[in-house]
């Protein structure tokens, strides 16, 4: 019975070799419907996009398969003989199809079939190749023998090297990770020379189900098959019998990669994939591998960003407590119930979903998702007033109860044991950007409160109104056309005819007071509305349009007066970039976030470069030889006298007018407030000598942000914040003045030289060619206003608060 039995398995193996020989012939000499494999000389594969922060770290990744290429001769040895002993042992020798392999499968599928065990394969590396790059992955005969057939073709038209190239850099492993490279970052966080032989050996492992082998879900079945593969290495002569030993005793250890990159940056990083995707294609940017170096400063994104929402949660909790209307029942399982509640996105990453269990007067008990209890006080609920229309604010709470209610399912945030405080995500948006004067280097982005929330980049695709930031646009204009600082302007009643049928329109100040004739400076110091109109009805709208156009702001500004105010509508990163032209000394910048993108070869496919280096090709240098020079290409804009009297009449907004907070931090800042129509929107752009930051706060659904908000109260804050700690430890840097510039101690309210009565004085920045002999301008006036008709209290703080 036993011979009877053998010499059936010897009839039926000889059957299958004969089978599978014959079709294998037949296919090669009349083959039909096999795809062209030639196709394979140039692999490509879809490889993952990177972007890097300025200092290197990995910014952000974009890929349809998470995979990094290495060429052949840059894999280790280790990790091709791991793979080769665990998956084809004969892979050198055989011709593409490892005969010896089949008889193999052949009998022990005989014996698995008759134990009732899985059948094994025999597919070689070669036929793995032609399978993933070539065919399908359906199970049928044809597809085996088309399979065998383009191994055969494939290892006669490519060297052996070339086929495990396409092989380790193709093959899934499981963990997000295409190729062995992915893998050995996403399973243990190191290169591939980085490997040990149990590491390797676990990769090589991997291919036959990532699933079936995950090294924490089925750790033991990892661990076996892992150390088949060791064992497999040693028996093919790769390792010594020490070495197997060792590595089989080892653990396996992987760790838990973190896929978030750089924290903070998903505006910064969205807006580059969407610059790419522009210029390259989507397809180049999460298939073509391309290697891409931004701007970003990750210490400055980061506070940026902390800052931001901070100012918009102050901002939001002024305004009361908007309730979730999300209960669940007590009654049950109400832990289950908890985790099914969805509150709106964007919550801190210290904040965690909670239900309350209870409620007093003077407490209320909480349980979090996780399970942790505790007490929110009365005391920690001042803020959460009932919301009123129009953004109102009502009075405290007397009782827990006018807040919460038992069953509310509310975001909380732990201050300490036992103890949690109320948190809401803010409905209230806006944006931040942070660049560099010099070269329009964008060094941070703020989009909006969170990526979560919502994913528009307000800071590159919202056009909102910009309030008195546009003032200095105006101002400059003048100061150009040869206005100076110390003329005067009426700040009085202003009435202008529109024309038949339309109304007579009367702009006023913020405070709805007037100061009767006023310097130039303090127009903008005070932010007085009245008097920029006059000025600009003065110089010309068509002037200031010009103007505007050519600092980028804006490039068809209506020339109506009511634009003087702000009330055009651009975006925040252009408004940003026009003042970079008043630090830098009226040069032009276009802000950018990409320094250099090269392809998967290293090849540069663009470059940022503002200037060029003469003689910094040089092979070496020498005493005598010139400094090499390097050349500005930036456009001017601004005369340098003109741009640094903006400047200074900015710096005076920071010390005594709008913005005037700033005085508190001892430093060389400048910048304006700006509060839009009906208080819809709140700006600030502030600078110092090396750094612009442009800021807004404003609804989606543009409504006003309340009564009391303005650029001083919404968005000053921010930049105040973000400021003393971005200059922390850092010198405090004069602002530079070009040549010509004479500074004179003049009297602020008649713009005159001071006297020694004069008790308020300030030094005045002006221009080489300025005389004081000269008739002072003076704008607006009949001759019947008075120089000390004040009604706001003298030179003091300004319009917004």
């Amino acid at each position: 019975m036993y011979k009877f039995v053998l010499n059936l398995i010897s009839f039926g193996l000889l059957l299958a070799v004969l089978l599978v020989a014959g079709i294998f012939i037949w296919f090669r000499t009349y083959g039909f419907d096999i795809p062209d494999y030639k196709s394979l000389a140039t692999y490509e594969p879809p490889v993952t996009t990177r972007l890097y922060a300025g200092d290197g770290q990995v910014l952000m990744e974009y890929a349809v398969e998470k995979r990094i290429f290495v060429p052949e001769n840059k894999i280790p040895d280790l990790v091709k003989n791991a793979f080769i002993a665990a998956e084809d042992k004969h892979f050198y020798s055989h011709p593409g199809i490892d005969f010896l392999g089949i008889t193999r499968a052949v009998l022990t599928n005989f014996k698995n079939y008759a134990q009732g065990r899985r059948m094994v394969g025999a597919s070689t590396i070669t036929q793995q190749v032609a399978k993933n790059f070539l065919l399908s992955s359906e199970r049928s005969l044809t597809r085996k023998v088309k399979e065998a057939v383009l191994a055969y073709r494939i290892s006669k038209a490519f060297s052996k090297e070339h086929v495990l190239e396409l092989y380790l850099n193709e093959i899934y492993l499981g963990n997000r990770a295409y190729g062995v490279a992915a893998a050995a970052l996403n399973y243990f966080n190191k290169g591939l020379d980085e490997l040990s032989i149990e590491e390797a050996a676990y990769l090589a492992a991997l291919p036959k189900g990532p699933n079936n082998y995950h090294p924490v879900k089925k750790y033991d079945a990892a661990v076996a098959r892992r150390n088949w593969v060791i064992g497999r290495m040693n028996e093919d002569g790769y390792i010594t019998d020490e070495e197997a030993n060792t590595a089989q005793e080892k653990p396996l250890k992987t760790v838990e990669r973190k896929f978030g990159y750089l924290e903070d940056s998903e505006y910064f990083s969205d807006e580059v994939r969407r610059l790419l995707a522009k210029s390259l294609g989507e397809e180049a940017v999460f298939e073509g591998g391309l290697m891409v170096r931004t701007t970003i400063n990750p210490e400055l994104q980061k506070l940026a960003t902390q800052t931001f929402r901070r100012g918009l949660m102050n901002y939001d909790k002024r305004h009361g407590y908007r309730r979730t209307g999300l209960k669940v029942d007590l009654t049950g399982d109400y832990q289950a119930a908890l985790k099914k509640v969805e509150l709106p996105k964007g919550a801190e990453k210290s904040w965690k979903k909670a239900v309350v269990l209870s409620v007093a007067n003077d407490k209320a008990v909480v349980e979090t998702s996780d399970k942790l209890n505790g007490e929110i006080s009365l005391k920690s609920l001042s803020w959460a007033r009932k919301t009123l229309k129009d953004q109102r604010i009502s009075e405290a709470p007397k009782k827990v109860s006018d807040v919460l209610q038992t069953g509310d399912v509310i975001y909380v945030e732990q201050i300490k044991d036992g103890v949690f405080e109320l948190r809401q995500v803010p409905d209230v948006e806006g944006a931040m950007v942070v660049m560099s004067p010099h070269n329009g280097k964008i060094l941070a982005m703020v989009g909006g409160f969170s990526f979560d929330k919502s994913q528009f980049n307000r800071a590159t695709q919202a056009y909102r109104q910009t309030g008195s930031t546009f003032k200095p646009i105006v101002y400059v204009s003048a100061l150009e056309a040869g206005y100076s600082p110390t003329d005067l302007i009426l700040d009085a009643p202003f009435v202008l005819d529109q024309g038949p049928g339309l109304p007579l329109w009367k702009p006023s100040n913020y405070s709805k007071g007037f100061s009767g004739l006023t310097t130039l400076r303090q127009g903008i110091e005070k932010s007085k509305n009245l008097m920029t109109v006059r000025l600009a009805q003065d110089l010309g709208m068509n002037k200031v349009s010009e103007m505007a156009k050519r600092l980028g702001v804006m490039d068809n500004l209506p020339e109506l007066l009511s634009m003087s105010l702000g009330a055009g509508d651009t975006r925040l990163i252009d408004m940003t970039t026009a003042y970079s032209a008043f630090v830098n000394g009226g040069m032009k910048v276009s802000p950018y976030l990409i320094e250099q993108i090269q392809d998967r070869f290293g090849k540069s496919l663009y470059k940022n470069n503002d200037s060029h280096c003469l003689g910094c090709l040089a092979a070496h240098y020498s005493d005598d030889m010139a400094v090499p020079e390097i050349t500005d290409d930036r456009p001017r804009v601004l005369d340098e006298q003109t741009a640094y009297q903006m400047v200074s009449i900015l710096q005076g907004v920071a010390v005594r007018g709008t913005g005037a907070r700033l005085a508190q931090l001892k430093r060389n800042l400048a910048g304006k407030t700006g509060t839009t129509n009906q208080n819809k929107d709140a700006w600030f752009i502030g600078f110092s000598p090396d750094m612009v930051v442009g800021i807004y706060v404003g609804f989606d659904d543009p409504r006003t942000l309340g009564r009391i908000e303005t650029g001083a109260s919404a968005a000053l804050p921010i930049f105040y914040d973000f400021m003393k700690e971005a200059l922390k430890d850092k010198p405090d840097l004069e602002f530079r003045v070009p040549e010509g510039i004479r500074f004179v101690r003049v009297n602020p309210k008649t713009g005159k030289p001071a006297g020694l009565d004069d008790k308020v004085v300030i030094t005045e920045a002006l221009k080489s060619n300025f005389r004081f002999d000269d008739t002072q301008r003076v704008i607006g006036d009949d001759g019947t206003s008075m120089l000390d008709d004040d009604n706001e209290g003298g030179f003091g703080l300004g319009e917004e608060y």
